[in-house]
């Protein structure tokens, strides 16, 4: 097995094609910067949901109140950091969202599903670059959920956050690079083939309590491309090669609030 140049969480590897330059300060530079509490409750909904759903699956008997529970130690961990003047919500607030949101995912949403695993574990994928340059992707399966459905195995990704619904359906915009990284990774650990259509599930943070879902159908394409397009792993690879990870002053996420290079950076604008 060749030694790759680099290991990088199969998570991050979406943000890439957001903003390289942002990237590149976070896994590769090693810098840091604290998230709002919004992002922290996000943390602890994603715990509570996973513990339900986990809890279906081993038929453990997880109920709704242990999930609100696990959403609820969550938020409150020590090691859960954030900076508590930002985002504009006090942790009472956060904590009544969290309950509501998770509540109603465990009672009206999780049963919906034929759920095979919960963020799953996979197999480290190696993509060869060029010029001995190696990047391997590790890692699980954040947050997503494999579904068995009539038409097969696909992805069910829960995403959270203040727009994570619109007009009454999930916002897929800027996940299919998540998604079908994901899809890959599951055909790569499983031998498996992905066929039925991914699905973002929303649950929205910001205003009134929201649950919604949206379908993306061409993820994988979107990374690995078709005989008219290269996808975005061929651009990732130049960017690894090179070393050359360019900056998108454009990115809805540029601002201080979400990367550590804002500061600093010549490119934004200002």
């Amino acid at each position: 097995m060749v030694e790759p140049s680099l290991t990088v969480r199969a998570s991050s590897w979406p943000s890439l094609f957001d903003c390289a330059y942002k990237w590149e300060g976070i896994h590769l530079l090693g810098m840091r910067n604290t998230v709002g509490l919004r992002a922290a409750l996000g943390t602890a909904i994603h715990a509570g949901t996973a513990a339900f759903d986990q809890g279906r699956l081993d038929d453990s008997g997880v109920s709704i109140i242990d999930a609100t529970g696990v959403m609820i130690d969550k938020l409150h961990d020590p090691e859960n950091e954030f900076d508590h003047g930002r985002d504009g919500i006090t942790m009472k607030e956060a904590e009544f969202i969290g309950v509501s949101l998770v509540s109603e995912y465990c009672q009206v949403w999780s049963p919906k599903y034929n759920f095979v695993a919960i963020e799953m574990n996979t197999k480290e994928f190696d993509i060869d670059c060029g010029n001995g340059v190696v990047i391997r992707l590790k890692g699980t399966l954040d947050r997503a959920r494999i579904k068995k459905t009539t038409a097969g195995v696909g992805i069910a990704d829960l995403k959270s956050g203040g727009n994570s619904v619109q007009n009454g359906v999930a916002v897929t915009k800027g996940h299919a690079a998540q998604i079908g990284t994901y899809e890959l990774l599951y055909e790569h650990t499983t031998g498996q083939q992905i066929t039925s259509e991914a699905e973002i599930i929303g649950l929205k943070t910001k205003g009134k309590a929201e649950i919604a879902t949206g379908v993306i159908g061409n993820a994988k394409q979107i990374m690995v491309g078709d005989e008219n397009n290269k996808g975005l792993i061929e651009f990732a690879a130049n960017m690894f090669r090179t070393g050359m990870f360019y900056p998108n002053p454009k990115s809805t996420l540029c601002s201080e609030k979400y990367c550590p290079r804002w500061k600093k950076c010549i490119f934004k604008g200002d």
